[in-house]
């Protein structure tokens, strides 16, 4: 036995001389220690930011703790929508992109895990019940409907369409594309929708123009010249030059002129003569020489004082000075001294300018109301504030091809020569009023085929109407059908009114005018997301 142990102890001496330097290697016991504390460490790690994940992301706190589906603490994503464009769905407040209109908040949004959550109370109509929804379509194509809320494969939501949009709301009189429209104060407020009363009236339609004035062609004079001779002298020697009646003008040198006098002074000469004579047809003819004579003399224009003064000194001039017709200005010289002259040349041109022409044109709508004798107020451009009176003197009887204007001829009184020839001037027409019923002009809207205005009916209604329309001034316009004295009519935001009440319409067609069945069938939940429902589930079927 004790050999045995002896034997053993060798072996297990030399096995633990093996396993003794592993155990007592420096540091063994510490670095065990070490990776549990690391381990220890990553997994506190991980439970506080699990703790701060929970309460500060609400995705993370939702996966960890679902609530109830009627839990208070549940809240629905907003959406806002344009109340003029449904199809414009928004995730926050803002502005339409069309037409620039607040967004407004839309009841019934989608939640934040994606369903759509029932709208919370039904939405009052304009009549004050509660609208009933009728079923709801796609935004941007409302052939597609459902029964039930949905999206579409963009991801936008079905627009409600309620039971009072479908419906026509003013009866079988009603413009052919055109439906009532139901606004809600808030939206009147917001969009601006104002109202004026229709009264009886008179009403004046104006008619201006733009003219340009022109000498009178009555008070233009030629002077020529009616025998051969030359310009011996100029006493009116430039255009423009004032000139008055019986004034010189020029002298003039002529042999014709020369002999005839000689021949009047030999003339009355004779008559001298033969007044002692006893034959009384010789006295009589020797004056009708003398009278045939000076008839000459007047026939080539030499004016009366130049015959007297012949006949009181007896003696022939050589040259003969003619006198200006009239009063006015030279408005052509033709001639200058020196130059000759023969039989029907003419030789200087005088305009009286103190009254003159105003030819403006008018256009066919407004030439049908002007008559010859009308009054007619003159605002000349170069001098504003200044007022001339005058009447319509002639009427032209054919249009321009160019400009399809009448061309309507004014006379006017010059005083101090304001007017001068070729300006530019503005013409008023005093035409006569007219008496009915008036509303302003901003109520008119003009599709190019008819007219129409959206009469307040009340309760935040509002009717279109088609109406013919008479003659229009100063803002206003005469309606002849379709409106009545005392009903009120929009005169702002009518494009607004304008778009919703043709959108009303498209789905009334849309539903073959009548609502949505009264049973609707019972349907699936909402189609998954990209899918709407089919065309005519709704109430075209």
């Amino acid at each position: 036995m004790s050999d045995e142990r002896k034997e053993g102890t060798p072996q297990e001496t030399e096995g633990k001389a093996v396993a003794g330097p592993e155990n007592s290697a420096p540091g063994s016991g510490g670095g065990g220690k070490s990776r549990f504390f690391l381990v220890l460490s990553a997994i506190l790690g991980l439970l506080l930011t699990g703790v701060v994940a929970f309460y500060n992301v609400p995705a993370f706190h939702a996966l960890l703790h679902p609530h109830a589906g009627g839990d208070k603490t549940a809240k629905t994503a907003d959406k806002y929508t344009c109340g003029m464009h449904p199809f414009i769905i928004s995730d926050k407040p803002g502005n339409c992109p069309i037409c620039g209109m607040p967004l407004t908040k839309i009841e019934g949004a989608p939640t934040a895990g994606g369903t759509v959550a029932a709208p919370s109370a039904p939405t009052a109509s304009p009549s004050g019940g509660a609208r009933k929804i009728l079923f709801y379509r796609n935004p941007m194509n409302p052939k597609i409907t459902s029964q039930s809320p949905a999206k579409d494969e963009m991801g936008m939501d079905f627009v409600p369409v309620y039971e009072d949009e479908t419906k026509g709301g003013g009866g079988a009189d009603l413009p052919e594309g055109y439906a009532t429209v139901h606004v809600g104060a808030e939206r009147i407020r917001r969009t601006g929708i104002r109202s004026a009363t229709a009264t009886r009236e008179a009403i004046r339609p104006p008619v201006r123009a733009a003219g340009v004035v022109v000498p009178d062609e009555r008070r233009v004079r030629r002077v020529q010249a009616k025998i051969d001779g030359w310009v011996e002298k100029l006493h009116s020697n430039f255009t423009g030059q004032l000139v008055t009646k019986g004034q010189p003008l020029l002298e003039i040198y002529s042999p014709e002129l020369v002999a005839t006098q000689r021949e009047y002074l030999l003339a009355k000469a004779g008559v001298e003569r033969m007044k002692e004579s006893p034959y009384e047809d010789a006295r009589q003819m020797s004056s009708g020489l003398a009278q045939a004579a000076r008839t000459r003399l007047k026939l080539f224009d030499v004016p009366e004082s130049f015959i007297e003064e012949l006949e009181r000194t007896g003696k022939v001039r050589r040259t003969v000075t003619l006198n200006a017709p009239v009063s006015g200005y030279v408005t052509g010289k033709e001639v200058f001294e020196g130059t000759r002259v023969s039989p029907g040349m003419d030789l200087l041109t005088v305009t009286d300018l103190s009254r003159v022409w105003i030819e403006a044109d008018l256009y066919e709508y407004e030439a049908h109301s002007v008559r010859v004798g009308q009054a007619a107020v003159l605002e000349p451009v170069s001098d504003p504030g200044a007022k001339l009176k005058g009447r319509v003197s002639y009427i032209y009887p054919t249009f321009s091809a160019e400009t399809r204007t009448l061309k309507v001829r004014f006379d006017f009184p010059n005083p101090g020569l304001r007017l001068k020839p070729q300006m530019y001037v503005s013409v008023s027409l005093d035409l006569h009023g007219v008496t009915g019923v008036v509303i302003p002009d901003s109520a008119l809207i003009d599709t190019g085929l008819r007219r129409i205005v959206f009469v307040d009916a009340g309760d935040g209604s509002f009717v279109p109407r088609e109406v013919k329309v008479g003659v229009r001034g100063d803002g206003k316009a005469q309606i002849l059908s379709g409106v009545k004295a005392g009903e009120n009519v929009a005169v702002g935001a009518n494009f607004l009114l304008d778009s919703e009440s043709k959108l009303r319409a498209a789905l009334t067609r849309m539903t073959g005018g009548a609502s949505a069945p009264s049973q609707p069938r019972p349907q699936s939940p909402p189609p998954p997301q990209g899918q709407g429902g089919r065309a005519g589930d709704g109430a075209g079927k």
